[in-house]
């Protein structure tokens, strides 16, 4: 094996995110694609490099970290490295409930979009994807990268919060305070409030300064500072509060706190929390 093709490395995974097909995260070095075509739309990031791909036998090459590339499904094309480094890649596989194929014309015209904003929105997406328990913020930053590509797409502009937002915002609160420990879906609580998802968690923000995934955590975290002060076990309190695991409560309370659930259930006994 070559040392390109030592560094050659490939991840998939299923979410159980509603829309999301499939996870694909890819560096090549040496590799090019043969024409075929996906049933799902293919939404893809450059972390690094450059890749040269034809679509419906146009070619087209992609360079840096700042465009978004959108295949669409039912359309053939191909694609290869440039460099000798190769390139990094993050990849979406979105079905027709985020985008519906009689867009796919106009993703055909123009495949490379150039927007920083929907970038790093898809580079979010996938940080939240890597972990189980985050699924409530991944549907939310999906609808808003959704509701972006529909903008380039179909010139849908998103609704701006008005009157209601406050009253939306307070039922979406109550609705998150009864369901801390089993959690929540987006589309569960959109189909509740009757309300399209981002105008949902835009009226949120509005009215708490936060968007409604990190209040359920923050709550959640409250919980577990309280049960670890009463002395029960790190990871029965993450089973308790709604946290997918342990390794989801130490991750979610390292960055409110500062310190491990574990070192922060010490102090019940009169000890110091510190951070190293």
């Amino acid at each position: 094996m070559t040392g390109d093709r030592a560094r050659t490395s490939v991840s998939a995974w299923r979410p159980s995110i509603p829309g999301i097909a499939e996870v694909f995260h890819a560096h090549f070095t040496d590799h090019a694609y043969p024409a075929h075509t996906h049933d799902t739309w293919d939404l893809m990031i450059l972390d690094y490099g450059s890749v040269n791909f034809a679509l419906d036998r146009r070619r087209h090459g992609a360079t840096g970290t700042t465009g978004v590339l959108l295949l669409p499904p039912g359309v053939a094309h191909d694609g290869r490295t440039v460099t000798a480094s190769g390139f990094r890649k993050r990849n979406l596989y979105l079905d027709d409930s985020v985008l519906p194929r009689r867009l796919a014309g106009r993703a055909v015209d123009a495949p490379i979009v150039n927007d920083e904003v929907l970038r790093h929105r898809i580079h979010q997406l996938h940080a939240a994807l890597v972990h189980a328990g985050d699924g409530f913020e991944a549907e939310s930053r999906l609808s808003f990268i959704r509701e972006r590509l529909h903008s380039h797409l179909d010139a849908l502009q998103p609704r701006t919060p008005g009157r209601e937002a406050n009253r939306l915002a307070a039922k979406l609160r109550e609705l998150l305070d009864s369901r801390i420990h089993s959690g929540i879906s987006l589309r569960e609580a959109a189909a509740v409030l009757h309300a399209h998802p981002t105008h949902l968690i835009r009226c949120f923000k509005q009215t708490y300064s936060l968007p409604p995934h990190s209040y359920l955590t923050g709550k959640r975290i409250d919980q577990a500072r309280r049960l670890l002060l009463d002395g029960h076990r790190p990871a029965e309190v993450a089973a308790t509060v709604g946290f997918h695991d342990q390794a989801h409560l130490n991750r979610h309370f390292t960055r409110h706190l500062g310190t491990t659930p574990a070192r922060y259930k010490r102090t019940h006994t009169g000890s110091a929390v510190t951070s190293s």
